[in-house]
């Protein structure tokens, strides 16, 4: 039987294929406040200012291809029974070949209902407007999960943490919660790799890997460890 390898991955992991992160710019996301365009009151405020901010993100998305780090999470599942969990909102894990994937914070290619948020649609090629409404007449929204809402994921995030043999984490600094406290959730018995270049403060624990290097050449390190450690 194949161990459970739960891969919690972040912004660092995407970065290298070109889609843009805001923790490294005081803030700042492609020049906007992350407030104005990825919170309810930024929403309240100017819905179009959002829609077309998720546009340019989807049509950057369109231009990036996965990288090394996300074939290699991939091909591990031929070993591992592969469970990743990611705070990103692209589908790059998905288009390198990933067939267990959750999605903490929503996914940048649905939308979904102002009105239901039950109801869900799949965006094709990268806009939203003003006016695109759902069944029931009300506008449509990114199905992005932003500051100050709940993350409807995070118990099946917790559940899958539970469940690790071996628990990884990809390009991330550990600091946007509720996520970052799924490493609390990890069985004391069970091994820790953490790979990114910025090392998160990570509470010390026995069988903790930490590896100071992106996510590429990181998980291509990491995954021979895996290989000859466990298999």
């Amino acid at each position: 039987m194949k161990k459970r390898l739960v891969v919690l991955t972040g912004a660092g992991i995407s970065a290298e294929s070109g889609i843009a992160t805001f923790r490294d710019a005081d803030g700042l996301w492609e020049g906007h406040d992350v407030m104005d365009v990825a919170s309810p009151q930024g929403w309240r405020k100017n819905p179009k200012l959002v829609l077309d901010f998720y546009n340019q993100r989807r049509k950057n998305a369109h231009t990036v291809e996965p990288n090394v780090a996300h074939k290699t999470l991939s091909e591990l599942e031929k070993d591992f029974d592969v469970r990743i969990i990611t705070q990103n909102v692209d589908n790059l894990h998905e288009r390198a070949g990933s067939t267990h994937v959750t999605h903490l914070h929503g996914k940048l290619f649905e939308c979904r209902s102002t009105l239901d948020p039950s109801l869900v649609y799949p965006i094709d090629g990268w806009e939203l407007n003003l006016g695109d409404k759902c069944e029931r007449g009300s506008q449509l929204r990114p199905n992005i999960v932003w500051f100050g809402e709940p993350v409807p994921m995070m118990e099946v995030a917790m559940e899958e943490t539970l469940q690790a043999d071996i628990f990884l984490v990809v390009g991330t600094s550990l600091v946007v919660y509720p996520a970052a406290g799924l490493v609390d959730f990890v069985p004391e018995d069970v091994p820790i790799y953490v790979v990114d270049p910025k090392l998160p403060d990570i509470r010390k624990r026995p069988n903790l890997h930490l590896y100071d290097e992106k996510a590429s050449t990181g998980m291509v390190k990491v995954a021979k460890l895996l290989r000859d450690k466990y298999l």
